[in-house]
């Protein structure tokens, strides 16, 4: 099984389209091992998006994921990253397919409403960044013999 991180943003937060990202996850198959309600500040929000440093839109992104709260999560599930990946849609929402969460609930780049992890290495260190080891939690779903074969 795979792990990987995903962030409500402060737009979806605000927006209340929490529940329904959740939902959507969970009735994938998808399991969440760890989730919370947090604030980033400047530095949580500069070392998570460290590898567009540099770039023109980099201080309009820090500024905007450090506005209001957001949900992380630690998602799990066999293939995780990129099933998640494919359920979020592309990055600017007008070329997500309808049916994506992008597709079907964003208008524009910069209010994207969530954040998926694009590897596997991305997911372990924003795993890493946000969670520490005893707030990951491993249990069995009830349905997950219906889930996996």
């Amino acid at each position: 099984m795979e792990r990987t991180y995903v962030m409500v943003k402060p737009d979806g937060v605000k927006r209340g389209l929490v529940g329904e990202i959740i939902s959507r996850l969970e009735k994938r198959g998808l399991k969440i091992a760890a989730m919370k309600m947090q604030k980033m500040d400047l530095k949580e929000g500069e070392e998570h998006y460290l590898e567009h440093e540099g770039k023109s839109f980099f201080k309009n992104l820090v500024s905007f994921i450090t506005s209001g709260p957001n949900v992380s999560m630690v998602i799990e599930g066999k293939d995780a990253v990129s099933i998640v990946r494919e359920m979020v849609g592309e990055t600017d929402p007008k070329k997500s397919s309808s049916g994506t969460i992008r597709g079907d609930f964003c208008l524009d780049i910069g209010r994207n409403v969530i954040h998926a992890s694009d590897s596997l290495e991305s997911a372990e260190r924003e795993i890493k960044q946000h969670f520490s080891p005893n707030e990951i939690f491993s249990y069995k779903r009830a349905d997950e013999d219906w889930v996996y074969e």
